[in-house]
């Protein structure tokens, strides 16, 4: 018996998406940016995608930009909005973002950009008041994960995007500095609902393989009247705003599974949270095991937790990773592994975790083949695991 629950990290692309990108393949190979037949199917495909994708969102297709996945788009969103200054300015972000947001503002900072690290509670959240005192008249980006992807906590969007519109509209300097505000929302796309009518976000990331499509495609929208600096030079497609040769089998495979999940949301957002509250509830009274992230403001489908009493060596998130997958259970370590050293999760240190609990992070995402069963042998194991793997206290000799 095998079970999966990883799901954050990336999901099994569905038979839809494998048959439609075996017929591009095959039958609809051409160029989309060559205008006979073989391009203008296949730059049919690309378009039929990009709506399907827009619609996941309620965005309209042209503020859709095809990019080669989350990474991508992240990186297009931040450098995109900096490269536009001739002087550093200065950027706002949580202490909790993706390494995809972080590596790249670490390079602005190497270069003269001021970026503010907003702190967060014990449960992972973004206080709105820290983003109010921290914006300044040189604030041009504000980028904030929507779903936290380690610890599950979900952010106060809106209200953040509120409190950046009302300090910009306070303020007398010109159009060309406007905050504006990005939100790397691959976690919650699917899983929570979308749309940016409502979310008054300028930017927002998407990934393909998070949603059943393949692996190798995501998706930046920009809200229409933004402006970004390209990454890459080339051929100007994606309106310009990303060149090189649309990837076409793996967006269509991303525009299906786009328009599949977001017609099953309605029943599944509810599904996955009963299985999840299930999960939790199963280790309610089990002391090695502290949840961690809000379970109030929650993705559906996340459950994680540390283990207050890891040693660091015979008890932490590798080792619980390992037995699970003997046992044929695939879950994830909270912390990063370099080297064959478990380094302490900078996401639980931010949430104010010691090290040695922030080394003994585990995560259990669920999904769509996720069953009851599932979740009650995974709970079974895992406590037995425990049992067997968890330090005993040294009895006293007479």
């Amino acid at each position: 018996m095998q079970i999966y629950l990883d799901y954050s990290a990336t999901t099994p692309t569905r038979p839809e998406a494998i048959a439609l990108m075996q017929d591009v393949l095959t039958q609809q190979w051409g160029n989309p940016s060559s205008i006979h037949i073989w391009g203008q199917r296949a730059a049919t495909l690309v378009e039929r995608s990009r709506v399907q994708v827009a619609r996941l969102v309620n965005a309209p297709p042209e503020a859709i930009v095809f990019t080669s996945g989350g990474t991508e788009s992240d990186n297009l969103a931040i450098m995109g909005v900096a490269q536009q200054y001739s002087s550093p300015q200065h950027i706002i972000t949580s202490s909790v973002e993706h390494s995809a947001i972080e590596q790249p503002l670490r390079m602005l900072e190497q270069w003269g950009w001021a970026v503010t690290r907003l702190p967060v509670d014990s449960v992972g959240r973004v206080n709105p008041l820290d983003l109010k005192a921290a914006l300044r008249p040189n604030t041009v980006l504000v980028s904030i994960v929507y779903g936290q992807s380690e610890v599950g906590t979900v952010q106060p969007i809106v209200e953040l995007c509120q409190i950046t519109q009302s300090f910009k509209a306070s303020q007398t300097f010109g159009a060309s500095q406007s905050i504006l505000f990005h939100t790397d929302a691959v976690q919650v796309a699917g899983r929570l609902p979308l749309d940016v009518q409502q979310l008054p976000v300028d930017l927002l990331s998407l990934s393909s393989h998070k949603i059943y499509g393949p692996q190798g495609a995501g998706a930046l929208y920009i809200r229409p009247g933004v402006k970004l600096v390209p990454l890459l030079g080339g051929g100007g497609q994606e309106g310009k705003v990303r060149s090189g040769t649309q990837a076409v089998p793996v967006i269509a495979g991303f525009g299906i599974a786009a328009e599949l999940i977001a017609a099953e949301m309605a029943t599944e957002i509810p599904r996955l949270t009963r299985l999840r509250d299930r999960l939790f509830n199963h280790f309610s009274d089990l002391p090695e095991l502290m949840p961690t992230g809000d379970r109030i403001h929650r993705l559906p489908h996340h459950v994680s937790f540390c283990l207050p009493n890891a040693d660091g060596e015979q008890l932490n998130g590798k080792v619980l990773v390992r037995q699970m997958n003997l046992a044929g259970i695939g879950i994830s370590a909270g912390a990063a592994c370099s080297s064959g050293t478990l380094l302490p999760s900078p996401i639980l240190r931010a949430m104010g975790y010691r090290d040695r609990a922030a080394k003994a992070g585990i995560r259990l995402t669920l999904g769509r083949d996720t069953t009851e069963a599932d979740i009650d042998w995974t709970a079974l194991v895992l406590k037995q695991i425990l049992e067997r793997v968890t330090p005993q206290p040294q009895l006293s000799q007479v």
